[in-house]
């Protein structure tokens, strides 16, 4: 079973603070759910192996670490999920970028797929997939479905809040991911949405309603 862990970290939870706030400006909350994404990010590369190199200080050669050739790729679920990619890349620079787009049928609350473009190395990449939202998981579940199909090495999951619902059917569908989530909130309402929540973030995002 993949392992699932909420961030306790004080600047995260600080800043999601800011990001429930319904008085929060859409510029301010892109700035913020990037920055949430950054210091997940700290989190979930926490295993990647490291490896000795040689090199040259202004005093002295040195042995040091490098991380040990992972090719590490970031995967948002669009459009939310764009929120959070600049915050991954800033920590990541060389990670490549694939895009899945789904939207939620607002009658049945099922994923729809209706785009989807991944590294064309995908299958030699470990990969992020983010979302700022776990509400259902339909549209996590599903993504993570259509990556597993390129064969990566290794996915994982990353979102700034989640639901009790969605992590639950995250775990069932995929046992093999590990989940970060910023916090686990209380419920999903009649609507699909979280609990307390934050509303939705693609609409707070890009200023749209």
């Amino acid at each position: 079973m993949g392992k699932v862990m909420i961030m306790e970290h004080p600047l995260i939870q600080h800043k999601l603070s800011i990001l429930r706030d319904v008085k929060t400006s859409s510029k301010d909350f892109r700035t913020i759910i990037g920055e949430i994404a950054m210091l997940m990010t700290y989190e979930a590369t926490r295993d990647l192996p490291l490896k000795d190199v040689e090199i040259e200080t202004p005093i002295t050669k040195m042995t040091a670490k490098k991380i040990a050739g992972k090719k590490l790729a970031v995967v948002p679920i669009l459009r939310a999920g764009i929120g959070m990619v600049d915050g991954v890349l800033n920590m990541i620079p060389s990670a490549r970028v694939g895009h899945i787009g789904l939207y939620r049928d607002p009658a049945t609350l099922e994923p729809v797929e209706y785009y989807c473009k991944l590294p064309a190395d995908i299958g030699e990449r470990e990969v992020i997939v983010v979302d700022p939202m776990l509400a259902t998981g339909g549209s996590a579940i599903d993504a993570i479905s259509q990556i597993k199909k390129r064969g990566p090495k290794n996915i994982k999951f990353m979102c700034t809040i989640a639901a009790p619902e969605g992590l639950e059917a995250l775990q069932k569908a995929h046992p093999d991911v590990d989940i970060y989530c910023g916090a686990l909130d209380e419920k999903l309402n009649d609507h699909g949405y979280i609990v307390p929540g934050l509303g939705d973030a693609g609409d707070r995002i890009f200023g749209t309603k």
